[in-house]
């Protein structure tokens, strides 16, 4: 009867890509356990080739992986895992990816366009994976897009708790830097005992990618100290407007709050050279020390991610983790 007992024990196996691996070890340590060895590399063309050194067969497997730049190789390389884990029998697969790729292209704004957020969670789901752990997603539209279960996480009581505790005494307010995501000012709000809430008003050029032509600031930030929140801070060159036009609208001063640091060039240069005295990101994504700058603050996802794969191994609630807040 021991043989038996043995295969129905659940096993819980944590398997990391090359696009971010500090991570992906801060998660396993988390978890009490160790990344599970494997052989990836690339062959002369640029083909990606992953075997895993120990055996998967049964095992709850969460592979995690960053969608960061080069994109397009480690989203490979996080499929590959994925049919590799399928291949070789793990019994439940878990994508786990901090930051979702193509999560921007998420509808048709105009004809003849792809819908690319819809199609990475059909490759996923085809590569073999039964649930998706993301954070933050640029659409909460995307959840939809995948057929099993997303885990969708924030970063929000990450963010809020760390500008509490720092600017406690500062009289605050919120400012969402379009009109579209009010709502997660709104939670902000929520959470900062009540901090009034303003949004910019923008206009952007549909013809030229990431260029936004005015900003004006509706509603009362004179003598506050605005926190500027998004999804992401790509380019820097949305979040730096907004942060001007808060300044010009009589701000004490501007604090940039983001989960997803993409900083593609030329962000840096625009944050360092910003009228923001602080910007406050997560690790969902590697920043590179060529990225560090001294008003960059980076908070640790990876206590969020251990109790999601916590939650979802022992069969528990990812819900409750967040309190009620949906």
């Amino acid at each position: 009867m021991t043989g038996m007992k043995r295969t129905t024990e659940k096993n819980l196996m944590v398997f990391s890509g090359r696009a971010h691996p500090d991570l992906s070890l801060e998660v396993a340590e988390l978890l009490e356990t160790e990344l599970v060895p494997q052989d990836a590399r690339a062959f002369a063309n640029g083909e990606l080739y992953v075997r895993y050194e120990e055996s998967v067969r049964g095992c709850d497997a969460f592979v995690i992986q960053s969608h960061t730049a080069p994109i397009n190789e480690w989203i490979m390389e996080h499929l590959i895992m994925v049919d590799a884990l399928k291949r070789a029998s793990a019994k439940r697969i878990t994508v786990v990816m901090p930051f979702y790729g193509y999560g921007r292209q998420d509808k048709k704004h105009r004809g003849r366009e792809p819908i690319s957020a819809r199609l990475m969670a059909d490759l996923f789901k085809t590569a073999g994976a039964d649930r998706l752990i993301t954070v933050d997603l640029h659409a909460d539209q995307i959840q939809g897009f995948f057929d099993g279960p997303v885990d969708h996480l924030m970063a929000l009581p990450i963010l809020t708790d760390y500008v509490k505790e720092k600017y406690a005494d500062q009289p605050l307010a919120v400012v969402s830097p379009d009109a579209g995501r009010i709502k997660v000012a709104e939670r902000w709000s929520a959470r900062l005992s009540g901090a009034p809430l303003a949004f910019i008003h923008k206009t952007r050029r549909t013809d030229v990618a990431n260029e936004v032509v005015a900003n004006r600031v509706v509603g009362d930030v004179s003598g506050k100290i605005c926190i500027l929140t998004d999804d992401m801070v790509d380019t820097g060159g949305t979040i730096v407007k907004a942060a001007e036009a808060c300044m010009d609208a009589g701000a004490a001063g501007v604090l940039i709050a983001a989960t997803h640091a993409i900083l593609s060039d030329p962000a840096v240069d625009r944050l360092k050279n910003s009228c923001a005295t602080e910007v406050i990101v997560t690790n969902t994504l590697p920043i590179s020390d060529d990225k560090q700058f001294d008003k960059l603050t980076t908070l640790s996802i990876a206590p969020l991610i251990a109790r999601a794969i916590r939650e979802v191994f022992e069969d528990g609630s990812v819900t409750s983790m967040f309190d009620g807040h949906a």
